[in-house]
């Protein structure tokens, strides 16, 4: 491949194949994810709260808390 107005076409190429590999393994992995919940939902778990809880996971300790004293406070609001 040539240079195209300062453009490494070969390096460009690369770095494209890489991206559509990458996809093609998200996408792999996100059908792995729904057959994990079909499980868990087979098995009479509810997938919509397993996602809360995985989200709930991810904070730190003081962003869950947060937000849960924030939860508390809104529902506190809308009684």
């Amino acid at each position: 491949m040539v240079n195209v107005g300062g453009i490494a076409g070969e390096t460009l190429r690369k770095f494209i194949e890489r991206v559509e590999r990458l996809d093609e393994d998200k996408k792999a992995v996100t059908e792995d994810i729904k057959q994990v919940y079909a499980e868990a939902k087979s098995l009479g778990f509810d997938p919509k709260v397993m996602r809360k809880v995985i989200t709930i996971r991810k904070l730190d300790k003081d962003a869950r808390q947060e937000e849960e004293a924030l939860l508390e406070i809104y529902m506190h609001a809308l009684e």
